[in-house]
């Protein structure tokens, strides 16, 4: 040991470990991406003939987190809503806009932040909400760490009432609650398998969605980090009659 050095104490070796199997998880994920080839691993079809599913919906493309790149400009992102029942996408480019539609039931989810990848649920209670003090006072969101058409019922009232869950956006860490990873080196996105959030809406509705990729097209292998972005492709299923059956398997 070199004279003076402190002993590494056991919980920051537990620290590194993680961080490093973590790291390595990342490394692994963003390989198999990167190398496949769409003619020889073809991406499941996202129909079920139940769910909707929104392709290459277009967030804020004209903005950018760095100077210099070209047809955008370094701003922040602007918000959009998105509303499930109608399909709806509403722009918060001003205050004006943001005192029209935060605080409202006119939408579901948000999409927020650096290529519009941080998504809220409406909700009220929440002061880091864009619904923040709206009427959606009665909703909710649970993480379900399986496949979409796997999650076949919704949580129960106490699973949602101790939900954690929040802001849906980067994966920090393997037990956070976001829908990607993101690679500091590549500075590309991949969305994470077996992450099915499930939703409680104001009206008392349950539903489930599936965030799938942010770039257009939904690539099954992105190669660049000037691939045009940020195009969401996203699905989700809303139960109309009130139960938990969320069930999109084999229904047509």
């Amino acid at each position: 040991m070199i004279k003076n050095q402190k002993p590494i104490k056991k919980d920051n070796q537990f620290n590194v470990r993680s961080y490093l199997l973590y790291s390595a998880l990342v490394g692994f994920l963003m390989i198999l991406y990167s190398c496949g080839k769409e003619k020889d691993n073809p991406l499941p079809s996202l129909d079920d003939g139940v769910s909707v599913v929104i392709r290459d919906l277009p967030g804020d493309t004209e903005a950018s987190m760095a100077e210099g790149v070209e047809g955008k400009v370094k701003r922040p992102f602007h918000t959009f809503l998105f509303n499930f029942k109608d399909k709806r996408q509403i722009w918060i480019k001003n205050k004006a806009d943001s005192l029209r539609w935060l605080k409202t039931l006119a939408w579901d989810i948000a999409f927020t932040g650096p290529y519009n990848s941080e998504l809220f649920v409406n909700n009220a209670k929440d002061k880091f909400n864009p619904g923040y003090e709206g009427p959606a006072t009665n909703t909710g969101v649970v993480l379900v760490r399986q496949a979409y058409h796997l999650v076949n019922e919704a949580p129960s009232d106490e699973e949602f009432e101790k939900s954690t869950v929040s802001k849906i956006g980067w994966a920090s860490n393997e037990y956070s609650d976001g829908w990607f990873l993101y690679s500091l080196k590549t500075h590309l996105a991949i969305p994470l398998p077996n992450r099915t959030y499930v939703i409680k809406l104001q009206d008392g509705k349950f539903a489930k969605l599936q965030i799938v990729n942010s770039y257009k097209g939904n690539p099954q292998a992105v190669t660049n980090m000037k691939w045009p972005a940020p195009y969401y492709t996203f699905r989700h299923y809303v139960q109309e009659d009130g139960s938990r059956n969320l069930n999109t398997s084999g229904r047509r």
